[in-house]
């Protein structure tokens, strides 16, 4: 049996985990949180695969060598996984005939306890964000940081991860220009956004893109291919255009492009970009090509923006935690990294979008760039 001397000296036991998507930026939140927590004399866990680690008690304690030269790497040491949600666990009949969703989070704040932990650092999305709220109010101390590079996090200006995102959006945008220049062809660039879209505005306008279609305006087929074709009689160099849609984007009355919907999961997005270009080319009868940029902009070292926004991020989750501040999440208020109440970011369907009156918006707009509005 642990004396009261013993328990009196244990150090102070900080776990942290990484749930959702992966993204650059990852590595140098939880080296800067678990370099600030070795200072304070605190043990560091890493919880493995998101809250999956919490259902299955797997967790490692960190020491100062497992954080060393993780800063300019993407991905996370940790793991993560955006299939486990512990309120709604997937669980099978005995004959495996039918299943049935299970509310696991009682055992998962037993196994928290059980392990010793005293506080939880979840970085992730409005998807981890929430499930951490609701285990807060269950009794884990929690404070979260926000993750995505869809950059659609409330109460945040930015999230670390999407400036990567449109740096990389934005290579392949520049890359795509001199073969459709050279062919006389439009380009279509498929990029990642299903609420929000973000990094298509902003890498659209940094590529100098003649066409950006976002979730937040409905567009209409006709104004994309009039543009292309008002391109064509200013008989601008080589012919091309290049088109930017973020995979939730959608045509007036359309409905989004689904590549794949799976039992208990969220539909996958994919194929807008597919089909925007097959439309361009029965109505402008130009030759048309499509991409998909995919995962592409998920991977790669984070930028140094974003190093830097995250280690801001790490740093001031573990001050929060020292102030037992919990139920919090940092967040980006330039100049300043503060603090605000986790259930004003996330939950009830709370989504950051593009202002249409935005100045990047406006610029664009000014610029020439169609919406298909």
């Amino acid at each position: 049996m642990t004396s009261k001397s013993a328990r009196a000296t244990k150090p102070f036991r900080l776990a942290m985990l990484t749930g959702g998507g992966d993204c650059p930026g990852l590595n140098a939140v939880i080296r800067a949180a678990a370099r600030s927590a070795f200072r304070l004399g605190w043990e560091v866990f890493g919880i493995e695969d998101g809250f999956e680690g919490l259902l299955t008690r797997r967790a490692h304690k960190l020491h100062p060598r497992d954080v060393r030269g993780i800063l300019h790497l993407g991905g996370t040491i940790l793991g993560t996984s955006n299939r486990v949600n512990p309120f709604r666990v997937e669980r099978r009949s005995a004959n495996r005939s039918s299943t049935a969703d299970a509310d696991r989070s009682a055992e998962v704040v037993r196994n928290f306890k059980d392990m010793g932990l005293d506080a939880l650092i979840a970085i992730g999305g409005d998807g981890t964000l929430g499930i951490a709220l609701r285990l807060a109010k269950k009794g884990i101390p929690v404070v979260g940081v926000p993750k995505t590079i869809d950059n659609d996090i409330e109460c945040t200006s930015v999230t670390f991860g999407f400036d990567t995102a449109v740096a990389t959006a934005t290579d392949a945008i520049d890359k795509l220009h001199p073969t459709a220049q050279a062919h006389g062809r439009v380009m279509v660039v498929e990029l990642m956004g299903r609420n929000a879209g973000f990094i298509a505005l902003n890498s659209g306008v940094a590529g100098g893109a003649d066409v950006i279609l976002i979730p937040e305006i409905p567009f209409d087929m006709k104004r994309v291919c009039d543009k292309i074709r008002d391109r064509e009689k200013r008989r601008r160099t080589g012919y091309f255009s290049i088109v930017v849609v973020a995979e939730g984007a959608r045509s007036k009355g359309g409905k989004i492009h689904l590549r794949s919907v799976d039992e208990g999961e969220a539909p996958r997005l994919g194929g807008i970009g597919q089909w925007v270009a097959e439309e361009i080319a029965k109505g402008t009868g130009k030759e048309t090509r499509s991409l998909v940029l995919g995962h592409l902009q998920r991977g790669g070292p984070p930028t140094t923006f974003d190093r830097l926004l995250g280690t801001r991020f790490g740093a001031a989750a573990v001050r929060a935690v020292k102030d037992r501040d919990f139920e919090m999440m940092v967040a980006l208020n330039p100049p300043q990294i503060v603090r605000i109440p986790l259930a004003e970011a996330v939950g009830d369907g709370r989504t950051k979008r593009v202002p249409l009156d935005s100045d990047v918006v406006l610029s664009a707009r000014g610029l020439g760039v169609s919406f298909g509005d």
